[in-house]
């Protein structure tokens, strides 16, 4: 069997970081993760082509080769994953399609002309369609039994031969699914479960010596969507990974995703500090703790949430952050309120998403009961900068304003860079020491592009430079992390832009169009 597996595209977004790759000559942040998995799970008699179309497209002479074309990916995907499907229909492939969205929205796959839908985990629904497909079938809708999840261990190392190395800035493990919280809005609970499933410690240090032996020696994201889920198992996994890590002399820089009440276990931050992790991306959402308690976020209630990234960044973790607006009963000035927090724990990275309902979760079920939903949310397509799918409790107009004051306000250069700085100088340093490496020729060209740019020709030059200097004189070490956040400012002036341009749009495209009521006073709640 010749396995065609397609990527599709991703739309541009704020973890897109287009201008900033383009300064390294990368063309992506990430791999598709589980597209390789998915080739290290089916039998490895057959053989198999990866493109990923955020790298480059297809050929036609792909399509010929192809006996099966699989095609996976999510929510924001959907647009270019329904062409794949039916370009694949029109040449006369039998296409298998899988994955979180195709698994929570199965319709428009099927309607494009799927022949098999490999739904929920491939551990279970993979071997179902060798099965099919050796017994002749040609179509067929393939799911895990109810409430059936695979045990993790059992997953073969990902086909990273299968990936063009050089394209991709950062290489994905995953250690971890599942999520302990029961956050009202999070389709990770729906689709993975509640209960966290963890590989074995070996499994996870085989999957980053694969890596290490194919020659990748740059960072690497732990891709789980609560890395801290299962701590007693993290923290097992962590004192096998720190002797791995000081014997190769600390190839891989760390970043993963975590729950806020991380900075609530020192021993758990200390043993990541250890393994090089450098940073990690905590679902805030609202500072406003009323809202959280009311989508049931309960974990970020406990503790002081100001206190808890000063303790994270203590510990020698970066944090970086999501925020929502658009949430029941929020109160005006939600978006002022964020950008304070952002200001004052001087986070660099700090996205932000005007809330939307996503298929099967307790959000959506209820929006649903309550009649909220809009019509639009049956063909939801998961953008960043997508108004809400369902009936606010504010004015949508006031939020799509606040949401935009965010972009606008904080990745204004000058402020940008300033939180950058202070962010750097909070951090406390490595404890670790990490071999010197030579700057490629694409990345000193990177270094003086900034030099330019931010240091000479913009306003912010004076700026730049004092505050270069004073991160050498508190922590060389430091260098190269604060350059590569200065580098991300190309992305986030083009990335608020483009968001402004597209609500506005949106905005006057709600004007023109027939009166909807589009939000509630709570108490017609």
């Amino acid at each position: 069997m010749r396995a065609l597996l397609l990527y599709p595209l991703f739309p541009q977004s704020f973890w897109s970081f287009d201008k900033a790759l383009e300064l390294i000559g990368r063309k992506v942040s990430l791999p598709p993760l589980g597209m390789i998995t998915v080739a290290a799970i089916l039998p490895q008699t057959w053989e198999f082509r990866l493109v990923d179309r955020n790298v480059e497209y297809e050929t036609e002479a792909d399509w010929y080769w192809a006996d099966l074309v699989i095609i996976s990916g999510m929510i924001v995907q959907k647009p270019d994953m329904i062409y794949l499907i039916e370009q694949a229909k029109r040449r006369g492939k039998t296409v298998a399609v899988g994955g979180p969205y195709v698994t929570s929205v199965p319709e428009a796959a099927l309607a494009a002309g799927a022949d098999f839908l490999v739904l929920d985990e491939g551990e279970i629904t993979l071997p179902m369609l060798v099965e099919a497909l050796a017994a002749g079938k040609t179509s067929g809708v393939l799911r895990a039994p109810e409430g059936e999840r695979p045990d993790v261990t059992g997953t073969p190392i990902p086909r990273y031969d299968l990936l063009n190395l050089g394209a991709y800035n950062e290489m994905s493990v995953q250690f971890s699914r599942g999520c302990p919280f029961q956050c009202e809005f999070c389709d990770i609970i729906v689709l993975y479960g509640r209960k966290p499933r963890t590989k074995d410690p070996a499994q996870l240090i085989a999957e980053l010596q694969r890596l290490y032996d194919l020659g990748w020696r740059r960072s690497v994201f732990m891709v789980d969507d609560n890395f801290i889920g299962n701590k007693r198992n993290v923290k097992l996994m962590l004192r096998a990974l720190v002797p791995w890590m000081v014997e190769r002399k600390y190839p891989f820089r760390l970043s993963t995703e975590a729950s806020i009440d991380l900075a609530q276990d020192p021993e758990l931050m200390e043993l990541m500090v250890q393994a090089n992790f450098a940073s990690v991306f905590v679902g805030i959402e609202t500072p406003d703790t009323d809202t959280l308690a009311l989508t049931q976020k309960f974990q970020n209630t406990r503790n002081s949430l100001l206190e808890s990234v000063e303790a994270i960044n203590r510990a020698g973790l970066g944090v970086m952050a999501g925020f929502i607006l658009g949430f029941d009963n929020e109160k005006s000035g939600a978006a002022q309120r964020i950008i304070n927090f952002v200001e004052s724990t001087a986070i660099p990275k700090a996205m932000f998403g005007l809330l939307q309902a996503l298929p099967n979760t307790a959000l959506w079920k209820r929006l649903e009961a309550e009649g909220r939903l809009l019509d639009s949310a049956k063909d939801i397509q998961g953008h960043q900068m997508s108004l809400t799918n369902f009936v606010p409790t504010r004015p949508i107009e006031e939020l799509a304003r606040e949401y935009l004051s965010c972009f606008w306000e904080l990745y204004e250069p000058s402020r940008y860079l300033a939180r950058v700085y202070r962010h750097s100088m909070r951090i406390k340093p490595v404890p670790h020491a990490i071999p010197f490496r030579m700057l490629e020729l694409v990345e000193l060209r990177a270094v003086f592009t900034i030099f330019w740019r931010q240091g000479i020709k913009r306003s912010t030059r004076v700026q730049f430079w004092r505050q270069l200097i004073g991160i050498v004189r508190h922590d060389p070490k430091v260098i190269v992390s604060y350059l590569s956040s200065c580098a991300l400012l190309e992305h986030f002036l083009q990335y608020r832009t483009i968001v402004r341009d597209e609500l506005e749009g949106q905005l006057a495209q709600a004007a023109a169009a027939p009166v909807v009521e589009r939000s509630l006073t709570s108490s017609s709640l």
